[in-house]
């Protein structure tokens, strides 16, 4: 049933309450005892409740729900937030690649780095306590929940590698001898993660084997392999380290193992047929917005957050100015699509129109709101919509939508990166296909889809559409800065990015095309808006029906805030550890980087 795991907490308080917290201050973390142990983790349904509480620590205030989602992966070339050039703002610092180890948002002792250790904390009592008194096999309870604590463990440490690069290693409960730890070489903690997978991919069910798995709340067979892929790409590829920006220089990290892993894993998932493509890339937001999370679908795993947690839709959905027909959350709009994302679509691709929305709902009058054009600078991301919703979301404060955490598409997309590096191209093109084929009508497939892949002749013109089609399929999923670190394009295309950017206001090169004016009406139902002009050479009148705005403000120091002038964003690849961290750390963390 959807929101399960949050609903564990009566559970989790006996569990985890009887306990020994060693500091607070650091970690917030406490264990069960002993004696607690045998009983709890050798019966099922103690065991689940003790599981299901490793991910309780995403949902609180300071945690993934009100700082890691809203803030980690922006900007990037397809990607902005709107606090990003507010001066002085401790937001936008975040995100212009300006962070200091004393911001405001962050720099506090509940937050992300502390809910991520206090979670890697629970996952390793439940992973002791698993292997010490549950016999853990495959195909039984206790196997998959042995299997969901070593994936969920995983997934701190993943978030934790990608948003501060080394750090301190924890797989075991921590003891008063390791209770401050300095940071640890990430190559190992990639290797000891990847392992993990492997093990936990044996012993969880593939979607809907089980009555466990039949939900994308729980992890399953086919994210664990999905995920194990994804982290084999990471930690081969290009990344910021102390001494510079490269590939890790350890041999069981090397592109050849890591590309071999990942081609292997990705291409079990989609030669199981445990997973797919939704039919179309508007069903799938659709559905996603109306909270469907049965597995066996596009979607592998999400994070799940109880109906009074998490603010996806709340940061990032199409913007309502006011408690309307759709919402009672006057919230969404802080971030948005780059204004030329839009334009570099083909204008066939089915995946524009739902990915890039240039209005929002406007001040309601007696509860009904219109949608309303916003400004060529402002777009939103309109895979999250509170109108597609089934429910009226009341809270002030939080949505309760999930987190696509990793969805069949991008499977894809790395069977088609690792094939191309492996094998060459023609290896690849299956793969790009599929994911093209439903992108397009199909009476286009010829020319947008066959044709097209079929005419990318060489590795590099491969990799570059590769990486073309991760911008189309996932703009507005916060995974592309992820990728365009280990791609080694960070800096150079987020310099492009400005230049592209300057290029649409002055209606040059590429976007010389891009009208100045949009023309607009609403249609019978009275709110929804029918444009004109916002394709290229749409120039014409298109008669007295209709209003005009104009289409070109885009302003210098707005294009300039992708990242902050002077800075390189190669060296802000990470953020800093933050200050409270430093000081309770008894001089064993420090930061790298130039902070």
């Amino acid at each position: 049933m959807k929101k399960t795991i949050f609903l564990t907490l009566l559970i989790l308080a006996g569990i985890f309450n009887s306990c020994q917290e060693f500091d607070k201050d650091f970690l917030d973390a406490p264990a069960p005892s002993s004696g607690d142990e045998s009983v709890i983790f050798s019966t099922p349904d103690l065991a689940r409740g003790a599981v299901d509480g490793i991910l309780e620590r995403m949902g609180q205030t300071n945690s993934y729900r009100g700082r890691y989602i809203p803030f980690y992966g922006f900007n990037t070339d397809t990607e902005w937030n709107y606090s990003s050039d507010e001066v002085g703002s401790s937001q936008g610092e975040l995100m212009i690649y300006d962070a200091t180890p004393t911001n405001t948002q962050m720099n506090r002792d509940n937050n992300v780095w502390a809910m991520m250790y206090a979670g890697i904390e629970r996952a390793n009592l439940c992973i002791r306590g698993l292997r010490t008194y549950g016999n853990p096999e495959p195909g039984t309870a206790l196997g998959q929940l042995l299997g969901e604590a070593l994936t969920y463990r995983a997934i701190y440490y993943a978030d934790l590698l990608k948003t501060w690069g080394d750090v301190p290693a924890r797989f075991e409960p921590i003891s008063a001898e390791t209770l401050y730890l300095p940071k640890t070489s990430r190559d190992v903690i990639y290797k000891q993660i990847i392992a993990d997978l492997g093990e936990a991919e044996d012993l969880v069910g593939w979607p809907n084997e089980n009555s466990t798995t039949s939900t994308v709340e729980r992890a399953n067979k086919a994210f664990v392999k999905a995920f194990r892929a994804r982290l084999a790409l990471a930690a081969s590829g290009f990344q910021q380290y102390p001494d510079g920006i490269r590939r890790s220089n350890d041999p069981d990290l090397s592109v050849q193992n890591m590309y071999t892993l990942a081609f292997n894993e990705a291409t079990d998932v989609i030669g199981s047929g445990k997973a797919n493509l939704e039919p179309s890339f508007e069903t799938l937001w659709r559905n996603y917005n109306e909270e469907s999370v049965i597995a066996g679908n596009e979607s592998l795993w999400e994070i799940p957050f109880a109906a009074g947690r998490g603010r996806v839709l709340f940061s990032f959905a199409v913007r309502h100015r006011g408690v309307d027909q759709y919402t009672g959350q006057a919230r969404g709009g802080i971030a948005g699509p780059l204004p030329t994302v839009f334009y570099d679509f083909d204008e066939d691709d089915t995946r524009r129109d739902v990915t890039c929305v240039p209005y929002q709902w406007g001040n309601p009058t007696d509860g009904f709101a219109q949608q309303e054009l916003v400004g060529l600078d402002t777009w939103y991301f309109g895979k999250y919509r509170y109108e597609w919703m089934n429910r009226y979301v009341t809270s002030t404060n939080d949505d309760g939508v999930n987190k696509i955490y990793m969805r069949y598409a991008e499977v894809l997309l790395i069977a088609a990166e690792t094939a191309n590096e492996l094998q060459g191209p023609g290896a690849a093109a299956p793969y790009l296909k599929e994911l093209r084929r439903r992108a397009f009508p199909s009476e286009l497939h010829a020319e947008k889809v066959d044709a097209y892949v079929d005419g990318l002749s060489s590795s590099a013109d491969m990799f570059e559409a590769i990486v073309n089609e991760h911008k189309y399929e996932f703009t507005g999923e916060m995974e592309r800065k992820m990728n365009l670190i280990r791609w080694n394009l960070l800096g150079a295309n987020l310099d492009e990015a400005k230049v592209k950017m300057f290029n649409l206001k002055n209606r040059m090169g590429e976007y010389a095309d891009v009208p100045t004016t949009l023309y607009y009406k609403y249609e019978e139902d009275g709110e929804t808006l029918d444009i004109y002009g916002l394709n290229r050479n749409e120039t014409t009148n298109p008669g007295p029906d209709y209003a005009e705005q104009d289409w070109t403000a885009l302003e210098d120091d707005m294009i300039n805030s992708i990242y902050k002038l002077g800075v390189n964003p190669d060296d802000r690849q990470f953020w800093p550890i933050w200050q409270v961290f430093l000081d309770a750390s008894n001089g064993q963390l420090v930061n790298d980087y130039g902070y």
